[in-house]
């Protein structure tokens, strides 16, 4: 809003300062600092007002040092991460443009979606919650929403140079893949040429379950104090980056990388995730003041998924979303082990102490600040990596 208001006054009259607006580094250095005030600011009366309103999270013993002692702490904190996204946002991004517009509904939608869940669980003492089925829909109805608009829009394309100062844009749903000299990767290759409809099938399908697979992954490793906050920040810091150099010619030339026309503009959004995980961190590192909830964590998740997304670097949040991965893969190495071993052995096993891979270090005794200390180390070694990987091919 504040954006068009001073490109009005700038271009309308002349208004001395108003054209700072105008770049992204401006605008994105105050939605961080926006954001960070709403979450520290306003944060105390959101957990005041849960408590008051008795949206205390119920903690089911699973025999963890310092777990119970939790019991009580309010949660549905996502709403003011959600808050301190928004509100920045549409004060300093641009509205017109289609990557914000994506992101700011996918914010919204997933934020829903764990409100729901949590407001079940809390309010109305259902222990389940949204039922999982219920969760899978709403991040397949994004996944479909996100997929269909990079397919159509006209404004989502590509741009490549001539090298006679003109350019060509064109739809295309290639995306980069790491490691490798020429790094873009066709989906199409994927699909026999007869198939007319094929290549965008497969490109939706694979988009509903990257963003499904991503804001699971969040909200497991929602389970211990700051560790998805902290380390969603790191992500959202490394998508800022590679946002900025996609959107810009220069920086995108010099790295032979894919010039992605308008999605500069994300990195306001970007900058405001930043602000709004680390704000939150302020009321949510050990000991937690209050919990995101599936309000914070599906939405975190989803919000990750479609960044990495439309700026074409879906096939590198194995890198710097490992994190998330090696906690979703915990989980499902845990639970399939223990079901062959049952019927194997008729008696089920366990690779870990516990699931996620947070509570197996739990279980070995490892203080959970320090739990999270180390995978935040890890987060930033594997982000560092992953910009590595625009020179390292």
């Amino acid at each position: 809003m504040l954006y068009h208001l001073f490109d009005y006054l700038d271009q309308q009259f002349d208004l001395i300062g108003a054209g700072v607006f105008r770049y992204i580094s401006f605008r994105a250095g105050m939605a961080a600092v926006i954001s960070l005030l709403i979450t520290i600011t306003f944060g105390k009366t959101l957990i005041a007002k849960l408590r008051q309103f008795q949206m205390g999270e119920s903690i089911r013993d699973l025999g963890l040092d310092g777990q119970m002692e939790k019991q009580g702490t309010p949660t549905m904190g996502g709403i003011i991460i959600l808050s301190a996204i928004i509100i920045p946002t549409l004060l300093f991004g641009d509205l017109a443009n289609v990557y914000i517009l994506l992101l700011l509904i996918s914010a919204v939608w997933m934020g829903l979606i764990g409100f729901l869940d949590d407001y079940l669980k809390v309010k109305k003492k259902n222990k389940e919650g949204l039922r999982g089925k219920f969760k899978i829909v709403g991040q397949v109805v994004l996944g479909l929403i996100v997929s269909l608009v990079i397919v159509l829009h006209p404004d989502i394309v590509v741009r490549v140079f001539d090298g006679e100062g003109g350019y060509n844009d064109y739809k295309s749903l290639v995306t980069t893949i790491p490691f490798v000299k020429n790094n873009e990767f066709q989906y199409g290759w994927l699909v026999p040429q007869f198939l007319e409809f094929g290549t965008n099938v497969v490109y939706i399908l694979l988009m509903i379950l990257i963003i499904t697979s991503v804001s699971n992954g969040v909200n497991l490793t929602d389970g211990v104090d700051g560790l998805a906050a902290g380390t969603s920040a790191i992500v959202a810091l490394t998508l800022g980056i590679l946002a900025y150099l996609s959107g810009n010619a220069i920086f995108s030339e010099y790295l032979n990388i894919m010039f992605i026309p308008y999605s500069g503009e994300l990195v306001i959004f970007c900058s405001a995730l930043v602000g709004a995980c680390i704000g939150f961190l302020w009321y949510n590192s050990f000991p937690a003041q209050v919990f995101m909830g599936d309000t914070g964590s599906l939405s975190l998740g989803g919000i990750i998924a479609v960044l990495a997304i439309v700026i074409r670097k879906e096939l590198m949040i194995p890198l710097f979303c490992g994190i998330f991965l090696m906690e979703n893969l915990s989980v499902i190495i845990q639970v399939s082990y223990f079901k062959y071993t049952k019927k194997k052995y008729g008696e089920g096993r366990r690779i870990f102490l516990m699931s996620p891979l947070h509570h197996h270090y739990q279980k070995k005794g490892i203080h959970e600040a320090k739990i999270v200390s180390r995978f935040w180390i890890a987060g930033v070694l594997l982000a560092i990596f992953s910009l590595a990987t625009l020179k390292l091919r």
